[in-house]
């Protein structure tokens, strides 16, 4: 997959020759919600025990459009203690922001945050448009709109909803691509993006998940082609379809369940 390809077909790992990709890969990223666990979960214990593993065996990293907060309560929490958290790299908000393991301690080593006027037009622009399009629902699990400093994100039926809820709402990410592109046409200077199953991202212009994959490269001096990245959106519109045009190796995944089926076919692999 060469980085800048107008139209990348991203493949199903099923159909991947899956010792040919695990001999090139350096390090092994992941998306959060639908492909390590389902939208604002916990991980379950198997998936926790087999991604732990793939610590032991390369550099791991999450790069997903959820908080820190997400990460450490959907992920973090669940993991065994055999976990090498020094080889597990953090990236949330859509790689605008980085944690590593230090000293006892998860460590920001950068973030970064829109300008306060960024924010407040971001915020703006998708409450008018939402309302516009017959997406701002009466009623929410908790806040529709949340300003997460370098990422502002917009959740149909809020922050908390359930499972079962979102995935019912826009199944065929219609509602969800149709509101970022109205939004993108008032904000042309940030970077608009469909994001999880109900929701919609905005951050700095250039900084998504295409930056954090090349980002992540230079920190650990690999090529972004030694990159695996496993996510659940990777159509054109969404927003795990940025690693390919970066140029890591990008595959798509169904749900956690086929993320996993996933990682316990490369443990092997990996090991050898």
């Amino acid at each position: 997959m060469a980085a800048g390809d107008g139209d990348i077909k991203v493949p199903r790992w099923r159909d991947l020759d899956l010792d040919s990709v695990c001999g090139k890969a350096d390090v092994l990223a992941f998306d959060l919600d639908n492909t390590l666990a389902l939208s604002k979960t916990r991980m379950d214990e198997i998936m926790a025990r087999h991604f732990a593993a793939l610590t032991r065996l390369r550099p791991v990293a999450i790069i997903s459009g959820g908080r820190f907060r997400q990460f450490r309560d959907q992920i973090l929490d669940a993991l065994p203690p055999d976990t090498d958290r020094a080889r597990l790299h953090l990236m949330p908000t859509s790689g605008t922001r980085y944690y590593r393991w230090q000293d006892g301690d998860w460590d920001q080593v950068y973030a970064h945050d829109l300008s306060q006027a960024d924010r407040q037009a971001a915020i703006a622009s998708l409450e008018k448009r939402a309302r516009e399009l017959g997406d701002w629902e009466e009623d929410t699990w908790g806040p529709r709109i949340e300003d997460r400093g370098s990422q502002i994100t917009f959740s149909a039926l809020g922050q908390e909803a359930p499972v079962q809820a979102k995935e019912a709402w826009d199944p065929d990410n219609s509602r969800k691509d149709r509101l970022a592109a109205a939004v993108a046409s008032d904000l042309p200077h940030l970077q608009v993006r469909s994001g999880g199953s109900t929701s919609v991202d905005i951050s700095a212009k250039g900084i998504d998940k295409a930056y954090a994959v090349s980002t992540l490269a230079q920190i650990l001096g690999v090529g972004v082609d030694g990159i695996l990245f496993v996510g659940d959106r990777m159509d054109p519109d969404g927003n795990d379809y940025p690693t390919a045009l970066a140029g890591a190796m990008a595959v798509s995944v169904a749900n956690p369940a086929d993320t996993l089926d996933l990682i316990q076919a490369m443990e092997s692999r990996l090991a050898r």
